[in-house]
């Protein structure tokens, strides 16, 4: 029993771009393994369902945290973009379920990436921030990243395909708005009414859907509950303990083990023009949120 508290010791005596390292591959573990879970889920239950009991069981697990915060956090000054806000998460996460039921996994995680493009994108015309010619052409280039993996010549692109892209908009459209919550509600309240918002809103379509899960399929819609709410308290973690520009590129793991699960899973195999469009898409998201940091700390973005 004394070897936790050691490892503890040691852990916190490393460096913080090493620790915030480490907790951004946790994070990756947890959602390529969530999209596993769905996978799984998905061969009993529609992907409403799948999504409400995402948020159900993610919000069950955070009640000692939602206690302790209490109803003070709960108060805002614009409950209706907090509700847009959940409405657009659901959204994110049920096309993103679909997805996952219909195209290989590692090929999805990696279009998955285009996201910060997206909301780079809607920062500039939503929220009217100034994104010059130099982030407009690293967005360029990694949408030309994702031209690569969808190869629209060679075929149609698939219903999967564009659901991806679909949920990248929506959760790029949920950071947009997160941006603007956090000029007037603290960390705690946008955190919160996000968990107690999206299971109702969650809740509406699935009643249209509705199947009694297996018990094969309540585990893996806990561990799915589980592991969402894990990765986002890594994540967490991993931008509190270092600079997003040292954590971030770690994130690309993500696809590394997604691509392991999937193999040992279901035998695929991501073919070449995926990894080579997920690195161009990931180095220009990588270079947007540069620049963001860069600007935040006062710098100037002239070109």
């Amino acid at each position: 029993m004394r070897f936790l508290p050691s490892v503890s010791a040691a852990f916190a005596r490393m460096p913080a771009p090493a620790r915030g390292a480490l907790w951004m591959v946790a994070s990756s573990v947890c959602f390529a393994l969530a999209s596993f879970f769905v996978r799984q889920a998905a061969n009993d239950v529609h992907p409403f369902e799948i999504t409400f009991f995402r948020n159900a069981f993610s919000l069950m697990f955070m009640l000692p945290w939602l206690i302790r915060v209490g109803r003070a956090s709960m108060f805002t000054k614009r409950p209706g973009l907090h509700a847009f806000r959940a409405v657009t998460a659901v959204g994110a996460m049920f096309t993103w379920f679909t997805a996952l039921t219909l195209m290989p996994l590692a090929e999805a995680t990696a279009l998955s990436f285009t996201w910060p493009l997206f909301a780079t994108v809607g920062a500039a015309l939503v929220l009217g921030e100034t994104v010059r010619r130099r982030r407009w052409t690293a967005i360029g280039i990694g949408f030309l990243g994702a031209m690569v993996i969808l190869r629209p010549g060679a075929g149609a692109v698939s219903t999967g395909a564009l659901l991806v892209l679909l949920s990248s908009v929506f959760m790029a459209i949920s950071a947009t708005t997160v941006k603007s919550l956090s000029r007037v509600d603290s960390p705690p309240t946008i955190v919160l009414l996000m968990a107690i918002l999206t299971t109702p809103i969650a809740a509406i379509p699935t009643v249209f859907v509705w199947t009694t899960p297996a018990l094969e399929t309540w585990a893996w819609l806990v561990a799915l509950g589980l592991a969402a709410t894990v990765g986002q308290l890594t994540l967490a973690k991993a931008f509190v303990a270092a600079d997003l520009t040292a954590v971030m590129p770690f994130d690309f793991s993500k696809l590394i083990f997604t691509a392991i699960i999937a193999f040992l899973a279901f035998g695929e195999v991501p073919d070449a023009w995926t990894w080579i469009g997920s690195v161009v898409i990931f180095g220009a998201a990588f270079y947007t949120a540069h620049r963001e940091v860069q600007l935040a700390r006062g710098g100037k973005e002239r070109t």
